[in-house]
């Protein structure tokens, strides 16, 4: 299935609609960049290719992860000297890097965080066919830990009124928050939606989505 769309993000999210599933669970290959062209003029358009790829065993490509890394960091700049990569589950790759420099590859409010991970899911699932896990430091940890704090009282509201809508959330935080929110209401519709640059999670009824009325 072939997607055009003005941003990646925006095909992805529309192949996400398309096959009913969360954007990490979309395996794609990108076929095109988006380019503005110049003066407005000769502008391309983002467009993606979603398959059934055959999948090598996770165990397998570990090695071949790990190996991958260190190379990518020795040309670095950051001083970056621990690598662990292991399987998360089935469908997942877990990859922890830390060293001297870890907050400087974290950047602020995770800026930096949130272009590697995108780089290392790019490159591992276009080539295995996996979704990544990165932990630099403690990073992901302690924002999944603070994320799930945050969303406690919206879960408890989401729970009386059966549908609500997150405020806006940024890079790797909107989808730890799918996360949280799909195992806390496992027969609900949960999805991440995006308006402009943001992005929310939506919850309603599996037939029949309400959930857009309501905010953390």
């Amino acid at each position: 299935m072939r997607i055009e769309a003005k941003t990646l993000d925006e095909a992805y999210l529309e192949a996400a609609k398309r096959l009913n599933c969360s954007v990490a669970d979309i395996n794609a290959k990108v076929i095109q960049y988006p380019s503005k062209g110049l003066f407005g003029l000769f502008s391309k358009p983002a467009i993606i290719e979603v398959e059934e790829d055959i999948q090598r065993d996770i165990e397998e490509i570990l090695p071949e992860i790990e190996e991958g890394l260190k190379n990518l960091f020795k040309k670095s700049c950051f001083d970056i000297d621990k690598f662990e990569v292991k399987k998360y589950d089935e469908e997942t790759v877990y990859i922890k890097i830390d060293g001297a420099d870890a907050a400087l590859l974290i950047g602020k409010e995770g800026y930096r965080y949130n272009a590697l991970n995108y780089m290392m899911y790019n490159w591992i699932n276009q080539k295995y066919g996996f979704k990544v896990r990165l932990e630099i430091a403690e990073f992901l940890k302690n924002q999944e830990e603070m994320l799930r704090n945050f969303l406690g009282p919206f879960i408890e509201k989401v729970k009386q009124r059966g549908y609500g809508k997150t405020k806006p959330l940024n890079g790797i935080l909107a989808f730890l928050a799918l996360e949280i929110l799909r195992e806390a209401f496992p027969d609900k519709y949960v999805a991440l939606r995006e308006r402009g640059e943001d992005k929310y999670v939506v919850i309603g009824d599996r037939h029949g989505d309400n959930s857009g009325n309501s905010n953390t």
